[in-house]
């Protein structure tokens, strides 16, 4: 099969699917239930068309309805399940971020690159809460403003990092974020320069983190690995010389427990 990534109006590209799916993902932790009218606002689509694919996905046991209300049900989880079953690697990566979380009180993630976004798929975390919203595996948080991000797009081709910092939509978040596309793929060269990228309170004020690439024995990229704590509590000297060394050793062990 021709490995070449297909676009809309190609041939081959079924555009019926991938509406389907664009309204499923339209649902999140800020908008778990909503109307007809505002999932079609939320996927760009007339009303007429959303509904089509809101009743095929209820009719499917993916959406229910309560009212004038559609949210997802847990068939949803199914489609997950499906992936994290597929990465052996998983169970093995789980328990060096329990370590991780065991010995320093903090929690620790890994995440791949999907598009604009980092998508969390281990998680440990720690009791304290970091962020306004919840994370957990399936969350995605935008990869230009995450160290796991920085630290992903730094194994783009040259390309493919081009094609990035072209789409991109670079926001202010705090006043720490970066928001000039020179500045963010200066600060990409440096991840891929030093192996490892921190992100002061850039998406979030009060996080701090930092994060490593995971890579397979084979030499499989399996993600970032990051640690992520309250900048009030562990100052930049710390993170470095007690956070990264630490997140550097657990890397180093996923890759020889994944030969």
């Amino acid at each position: 099969m021709d490995e070449q990534t297909l676009k809309p109006g190609d041939r081959d590209y079924v555009g019926a699917l991938a509406s389907g799916l664009e309204v499923l993902q339209a649902f999140d932790a800020e908008h778990p239930r909503m109307t007809l009218s505002e999932v079609a606002v939320r996927t760009d689509m007339d009303r007429a068309k959303a509904r089509r694919f809101l009743l095929t996905l209820h009719a499917l046991g993916f959406v229910k309805r309560n009212g004038r209300q559609f949210e997802l049900t847990p068939r949803v989880l199914q489609l997950g399940y499906a992936y994290q079953a597929s990465n052996q690697y998983r169970a093995v990566i789980q328990q060096y971020l329990e370590d991780i979380t065991a010995e320093l009180g903090e929690s620790s993630s890994l995440a791949v690159l999907d598009g604009q976004d980092v998508v969390y798929v281990v998680r440990s975390a720690a009791r304290h809460r970091l962020m306004a919203i919840t994370l957990s595996v399936g969350t995605r948080l935008p990869a230009a403003y995450t160290s796991m991000g920085r630290v992903l797009l730094a194994q783009l081709s040259p390309s493919e990092l081009d094609e990035f910092l072209e789409r991109v939509s670079l926001e202010r978040f705090t006043e720490s974020s970066v928001t000039d596309k020179g500045r963010l793929r200066a600060q990409i060269e440096l991840a891929r320069q030093q192996g490892y990228a921190v992100v002061d309170q850039e998406l979030d004020l009060g996080l701090r983190s930092v994060a490593v690439p995971a890579f397979s024995g084979g030499g499989e990229l399996l993600g970032a690995l990051n640690i992520s704590t309250n900048a009030a509590r562990v100052d930049m000297n710390t993170l470095k010389t007690v956070y990264l060394p630490r997140l550097q050793k657990a890397a180093e062990a996923v890759s020889r427990a994944t030969r």
